[in-house]
């Protein structure tokens, strides 16, 4: 892992503070530190104490805070003073600290407290069998000791997760799921301590670790699903190059680190090289690999004057350009702002499990409190009521609440998995099933983004040797599908030596006394009907005239079928391209569909998006590029081929591996059967509850007892999950 830089001075956090807007400033901050909702609320709630701050968000993924103010009230110095102040590190944002961040500890901490918890579950439980099997006096004490040794520190470290959310939510004057949790588990060590110390016939450690282990395990399942969305925006900033070569005005290069580049450098990118600025061509000709930012496979032109954006790929030859925007004002980093604030809109998402501890919390919170009144007034000791009142609190210990959204998540992915369909968020499934909108892109989504000949190669066994003989020369797309096609006919390319590139036109080669050209119909010398036609090469031979090969970028087998079906589902199918109009309206037609777009960029994909969402759509949004990323982040919920561009995959909730589009609405009616078997979950829980409650609370049920039934009703709900079974 990369080592952070020491927070920059005050003298030069000047220079990393932005003008949005006239009279407003703006700084982005790394705080590293942040790993939960409680430390972005600490951040904020500093920095908005500010006088002057207009606005304080942090970007969990990111670790980003963003803080704005008027002009003249405030600066940077006095915010980075206070989010230390509140026990945080905060130094200048760069793009190289979230690509060199690893993983979420908090989901390490949890798989460490379950297996804690799990090897003294075995062990206490060992010690338990004894007991139960008649072990008596000086026996029993020991086991019961031996017991608490495990379970205290277990209960400590292990229940830790659990504790502190209900200390944080307590603090907010609010409750959660955790609460009930911790109660029942403190209160059931607490007394289990005090019978072993008095040597009493029963402890119940065994209880409280075996249900310490069966709610950890809940919440690892979850947040394992939760780890696999949170690389998205690291994966986009691995598009940006780390540094660039700049050229001065006296002709002397040098390597400069990406943040040391300025607005008007001449910046150099080599042939194969990634554009590390946004910037226009000073010098040279080549072709660019825009498919990050257009979703189009196929590379583009450009010549003195041409723009280029950072993160996209210069593929034919080398180029001089002159900066326009670096840092902060690149294509690359507007692109990540468009991806956090799509991510923030979808955190605002309540899921069912939340929604349920609003009401089961206080509750339980209060049979408990009433069972324990009741049978003081009754006349029995302090000792029965409370053991009583934690055998309410353990049998109606939220255990198999909070499997019943885990267990489902994993049993649906586990079978869309077995259909080539990789499930990176579980939370997802439940967003998914409440789409009611799908926003398709177009190429590498509805097409599978690989042009292939458009019909039979219209050339000659031995012409076609030759043209492969040359396509073998370039990483042009067309002709990577040319080479492709020839050999798929049987014919062995022709080895050609001394084969010159044009960069932007294509290839050419003397070959017994005749020239070969493969490239742009135009240069090539084909007719002027042919000029401008992007998916069509030109082949010519000698003095021959050239011979046209047209290509297309199919549609993916069962795109039709797959669009008819969630159509079928109740969905609303709409395109929204990147791409050419004609490529766009060929597509749209092909498929039915009868609203699309075309030529969007990825600002503008994303404000149809958030349009959309005004209206009240939920958006299934199903994409693959870089500029996708946004509104894949954006939609209710998202997908995205296996093809798809790190940025695209690490974006999406769901994955799909193969070829085929039917993938998008097997997810959805796999999302929409897991959904009724959380609701079943839940009834059953709550089934469970309305008769064993009663049976706790009439004193005829130990916590031991309290404890069997609780991890009985959590393996019904388990059981019910692993019904769950994909639609053909």
């Amino acid at each position: 892992m990369a080592t952070l830089a020491p927070p920059a001075a005050p003298s030069s956090l000047d220079l990393f503070v932005a003008e949005p807007s006239p009279g407003t400033r703006r700084i982005d901050l790394h705080v590293p530190g942040i790993h939960c909702a409680g430390c972005i609320r600490k951040v904020e709630g500093a920095v908005r104490a500010l006088p002057g701050i207009t606005h304080a968000r942090v970007n969990f993924t990111t670790r980003r805070l963003t803080a704005e103010w008027q002009d003249g009230r405030q600066d940077a110095q006095a915010i980075v003073a206070a989010v230390e102040g509140a026990g945080f590190d905060a130094r200048p944002f760069s793009p190289s600290d979230v690509a060199a961040q690893g993983g979420d500890p908090a989901s390490r901490r949890l798989i460490k407290a379950m297996a804690v918890a799990g090897f003294a579950a075995m062990n206490i439980m060992l010690l338990s069998v004894s007991v139960w099997s008649g072990a008596d006096g000086a026996t029993r004490d020991l086991f019961h000791l031996i017991s608490a040794a495990i379970a205290l520190p277990t209960v400590a470290y292990s229940g830790m997760p659990f504790f502190s959310s209900a200390w944080g939510a307590l603090r907010q004057g609010r409750t959660n799921m955790d609460v009930p949790i911790s109660i029942g588990l403190i209160l059931a060590t607490a007394l289990s301590l005090y019978e072993t110390v008095t040597r009493g016939h029963e402890a119940w450690f065994d209880a409280a670790v075996m249900l310490l282990f069966f709610l950890l395990m809940g919440r690892v399942a979850d947040s394992l699903m939760r780890d696999r969305a949170r690389a998205g925006v690291a994966a986009l900033l691995k598009q940006s190059a780390p540094g660039a070569l700049v050229r001065a005005p006296s002709g002397e290069t040098e390597w400069r680190p990406i943040e040391s580049v300025a607005p008007g450098m001449t910046v150099l990118v080599s042939a194969g090289g990634r554009i590390p600025v946004d910037g226009l061509v000073l010098e040279g000709s080549s072709s660019i690999d825009r498919s990050l930012v257009t979703g189009e496979s196929l590379p583009e032109p450009v010549k003195p004057g041409g723009q280029l954006l950072a993160g996209t790929l210069n593929l034919d030859a080398p180029i001089a350009m002159k900066a326009t925007a670096v840092g902060e004002a690149s294509f690359l980093a507007q692109v990540v702002r468009l991806m956090e604030s799509a991510e923030q809109g979808r955190a605002r998402y309540t899921r069912i499990a939340d929604r349920a501890a609003r009401l089961y919390a206080p509750v339980v919170h209060l049979t408990a409190l009433l069972t324990a009144i009741g049978w003081l007034i009754a006349g029995a000791g302090l000792h029965q009521a409370l053991v009583t009142a934690i055998a309410v609190l353990i049998i109606t210990c939220p255990c198999a609440l909070g499997l019943a959204v885990p267990a489902v998540q994993v049993r649906a992915a586990s079978v869309l998995m077995q259909r080539g369909i990789l499930v990176k968020d579980g939370s997802a499934l439940e967003r998914l099933a409440d789409c009611d909108t799908v926003v398709l892109d177009k190429t590498g989504t509805l097409t599978l983004g690989r042009p292939v000949p458009a019909g039979r190669l219209p050339l000659s066994a031995s012409e076609l040797a030759l043209a492969a003989g040359l396509a073998a020369k370039s990483s042009h797309p067309l002709s990577r599908a040319l080479l492709a096609a020839a050999k798929a006919e049987g014919v062995t390319p022709v080895v050609l030596a001394d084969v010159s590139e044009h960069p932007g036109l294509g290839l050419e080669v003397q070959h017994e006394g005749e020239t070969l050209r493969l490239g742009r119909p135009d240069w090539a010398g084909a007719s002027a009907a042919a000029q401008g036609h992007l998916l069509t090469l030109a082949f010519r031979r000698g003095e021959a005239p050239a011979t046209l090969i047209p290509f297309e970028d199919p549609l993916r087998p069962d795109a039709a079928a797959a669009v008819a079906r969630l159509k079928a589902d109740g969905f609303d199918v709409r395109i929204l391209s990147g791409d050419r109009e004609s490529a766009v309206r060929h597509a749209a037609r092909a498929l039915d569909i009868g609203t699309w777009a075309a030529g969007q960029t990825p600002a503008g994909k994303l404000a149809a998006i958030e349009a959309l969402k005004a209206e009240g759509r939920r958006l299934l949004v199903v994409g693959d590029g870089l500029n996708d990323a946004p509104m894949l982040a954006a939609g209710h919920a998202s997908i995205a081929p296996a093809s798809a561009s790190d940025a695209g995959q690490t974006a999406a909730d769901l994955l799909f591996l193969r070829d085929s589009l039917m993938a998008v609405p097997q997810a959805v009616e796999t999302a929409r059967r897991a959904d009724v078997h959380v609701r079943q979950n839940f009834r059953l829980a709550i089934g469970y509850n309305i008769l064993a409650v009663p049976i706790a609370m009439a004193g005829l049920a130990t916590p031991l007892i309290a404890a069997v039934a609780m991890s009985l009703s959590s393996i019904i709900v388990v059981g019910n999950a692993l019904r769950l079974r994909a639609p053909k």
